[in-house]
């Protein structure tokens, strides 16, 4: 079972792939706007499902192979920087103003959705940066991972435009900024209003289930790959999706995570949902 469990997620690659390849191609027929729009919408949204989601359970694990294919799971979308600063970021600073990707009590969908992904990349430049400083190396050299994204990100767009078209290049990026929204969206509703006391020395309390959001509805666990569980995965980030705990202590959303992020999208009726579920801070 557990092998089966594997290769779920492995199987998201040639889907991701097969799908983007028939995207392109359908889209040098003769369309309508309203079916280039869905088609957007849609492949978005599969990015971000099969793509980000998958990615970032992947982006966890300690093997370089899977490392790898999570690299190339965020490349469609092109949020590869996301492998950096979510691993070495965000699960430092979750539920702090530090981290960009946890949203603040009152904040809108749309006004986070700006903030954490323009701070999230360039966190993932400062997080690099460091690290490469750390180890007494030029942060602009060969070894920036960054560096190496940004390249590989401008040769997949400098391809579709080669082999298609400028126009389905441009759609290229529409539905990846589609798929990172999906992401932001789930970032948003996972640790909205949440934050961890400062202690008197100057560092924040420890990561404890209280400071994410889950919901241990079957529909959004399936989808997600147990991503629901959030609290679990913020106390042990290598733990495998399928063995993943539900924490009652942990704040629990409403509705599940799907029905959460089309209800985030109109920000006075989430607030009126969700502010009364916010623990209060000591």
């Amino acid at each position: 079972m557990c092998v089966f469990l594997i290769w779920l997620l492995y199987l998201n690659l040639p889907l991701v792939a097969f799908i983007l390849v028939r995207f392109f191609q359908t889209l040098q027929g003769d369309l309508e706007n309203y079916e280039v729009t869905g088609l957007v919408l849609s492949v978005g949204i599969l990015l971000g499902a099969s793509g980000i989601n998958v990615a970032h359970e992947l982006g966890h694990r300690d093997s370089k192979w899977e490392q790898l294919l999570a690299k190339i799971l965020l490349l469609p979308e092109l949020y590869m920087h996301f492998f950096i600063e979510h691993n070495r970021g965000h699960h430092k600073n979750i539920a702090t103003d530090l981290d960009p990707a946890s949203a603040k009590y009152n904040e809108p969908l749309q006004i986070f959705w700006l903030r954490s992904s323009i701070g999230s990349y360039w966190d993932a430049w400062k997080l690099e940066n460091t690290r490469l400083k750390n180890q007494h190396r030029n942060p602009f050299s060969w070894r920036n991972e960054m560096i190496w994204f940004q390249l590989i990100q401008f040769a997949y767009l400098a391809a579709i435009a080669w082999i298609w078209n400028w126009n389905t290049m441009l759609l290229a990026v529409a539905v990846a900024i589609v798929g990172f929204l999906l992401l932001e969206t789930i970032n948003y509703i996972e640790h909205y209003g949440l934050r961890r006391k400062k202690l008197p020395n100057g560092r924040y309390e420890k990561v404890e289930a209280h400071h994410s959001w889950n919901a241990n509805y079957e529909l959004g666990r399936i989808l997600l790959y147990e991503l629901t569980r959030h609290s679990d995965h913020h106390y042990k980030s290598n733990k495998k999706y399928q063995l993943l705990d539900h924490h009652h202590t942990s704040p629990q959303l409403p509705v599940g995570y799907p029905a959460s992020m089309l209800i985030a999208l109109v920000p006075p009726i989430w607030f009126m949902l969700m502010n009364k579920r916010v623990p209060k801070q000591e």
